[in-house]
This record gives structure tokens, sequence and C-alpha cells, in this order.
């Protein structure tokens, strides 16, 4: 194993795990942005007001992507282990 090689590794785990993660956490910017502005608009400052719709948003988001996720991480695990062969030489 080279150092080329690991570093090839860990940039690709990097790359997939930004990948799988930008979908939950896009939506959890964007709603928060969007109950901020709310909030400064209106002069609420109510935590629950905060936290809730973003616990909701981001949940559901979950539910949606969660497919294509699994996918991802599957098959950057599956190409992984099937290469493990090469890394070995």
């Amino acid at each position: 194993m080279t150092t080329d090689l690991i570093m090839g590794i860990a940039a690709e785990t990097m790359k997939v795990t930004l990948l799988v993660s930008a979908p939950v956490l896009l939506v959890g910017l964007v709603v928060g942005l969007v109950i901020s502005v709310f909030q400064a608009v209106t002069q609420v400052h109510e935590m629950t007001l905060a936290f809730v719709p973003k616990i909701i948003a981001v949940m559901l988001a979950l539910l949606l992507a969660a497919p294509w996720m699994m996918d991802q991480l599957v098959s950057f695990t599956h190409n992984l282990f099937t290469n493990i062969p090469n890394y070995v030489k």
C-alpha cells in the first residue's frame, strides 16, 4: 500500500461522506434560515419554533433520501471490498 493509494481512499471517503450528508444538511440549513427570517420579521423568538420544524424537515429529508444514501454507501463499500486484492499488491 502506497501513500498515494491511502490518500486516494481517504479522498473518496470524504467525497462520499459529503455527498451522502449534503441533502439532510441543506434541508436543515434552508429550514433554519426560513425560520430565522420569520422570527426576525415577526419578533417572535420561541425556541420550539426554531427546533420542531427543523427536526421534522430533517427527518422527512432523511426518509426521502435514505434509499439513495444507502445506494451510495453500499456502492462505495462494495468497490472498497472488491479492490482489496489490488490494495495488497
